[in-house]
């Protein structure tokens, strides 16, 4: 073959071939398509529907504008949020803690395993009565469940995460004349790194949930008590209403758990060469 088709040959196979367009490869125009499919859908069925029962995504907007004006909806958030924070920081603390330490030694998990296991299984529900009790109407019983119902995903998910960690990578580490330290902080904790995260987006779930529920049992205040407030005062302007708290939740949820899964990008990198997908 003359030299010159050798040449074009190999010129052509060394072009960048052009991909064919596929949705999977632009995540953000398929998440920005579905949200905005589900909101003109929302319209359509929103606008036909009586407003007492159901509300429509531009009379929930106005009802936002209306209680941010008023300082309603910022005067109950920030009292959630507060006790939100508060709760879950203890909560993550905690568990991360306890996880590691009932993952590594065995001692620490054969005394701690009866009471997680017991408290893990039980409603949380079930226990905020008990903790009205003790903490009466305020700001305490909401930390308080809060606190609990974001404990034990973080701390299960951290235990599981010491645990899959392999007897190689500990060797290696004892073997380059490591310390127990030095051994939870270079070899565990990275190694377990990622079931921490999943644990802390499994928490902020968990958490949020506590403190809508807590707060509906008192409906004092809060972005529960205003739930409560709104679904009896049966009139449309209220039913666009009580959606603004209900979708601030879902969208906080969503931001929280993302920030959470960027920073495992950011502290565990490897996990992301090593997907299958």
């Amino acid at each position: 073959m003359p030299a010159g088709v050798n040449e074009r040959l190999l010129a052509e196979l060394a072009q960048p071939q052009a991909r064919p367009f596929r949705l999977a490869d632009n995540p953000r125009l398929v998440r920005v398509g579905s949200v905005v499919a589900v909101l003109l859908a929302w319209q359509a069925v929103g606008s036909r529907v009586n407003p007492l029962f159901f509300s429509p995504p531009t009379a929930i907007a106005r009802g936002a504008v209306e209680m941010l004006i008023s300082g309603e909806f910022l005067r109950h958030a920030w009292g959630s949020l507060w006790a939100f924070a508060v709760g879950l920081a203890g909560a993550m603390v905690l568990g991360i803690f306890l996880g590691l330490l009932m993952g590594r030694y065995r001692l620490a998990e054969y005394l701690l395993d009866p009471y997680v296991y017991a408290l893990d299984a039980t409603p949380r529900v079930a226990l905020i009565p008990l903790l009205l009790l003790w903490f009466g109407l305020g700001a305490p019983a909401k930390i308080a469940v809060v606190f609990l119902s974001g404990l034990f995903p973080v701390l299960m998910n951290t235990f599981s995460g010491v645990r899959t960690v392999g007897a190689d990578l500990v060797d290696i580490g004892r073997a380059y004349g490591a310390s127990e330290r030095q051994t939870f902080a270079k070899v565990i904790v990275p190694a377990a790194l990622p079931f921490i995260m999943t644990g802390i987006r499994l928490g902020v779930g968990r958490a949020l949930i506590g403190i809508v529920t807590a707060e509906m049992f008192t409906a004092v205040s809060g972005l529960g008590g205003l739930l409560i407030r709104l679904s009896s005062a049966l009139n449309a302007p209220s039913t666009a209403k009580f959606f603004v708290p209900v979708i601030f939740l879902a969208l906080l949820g969503v931001a929280l758990s993302a920030a959470a899964a960027a920073l495992q990008r950011r502290l565990a990198p490897w996990k992301e060469s090593e997907r299958a997908l």
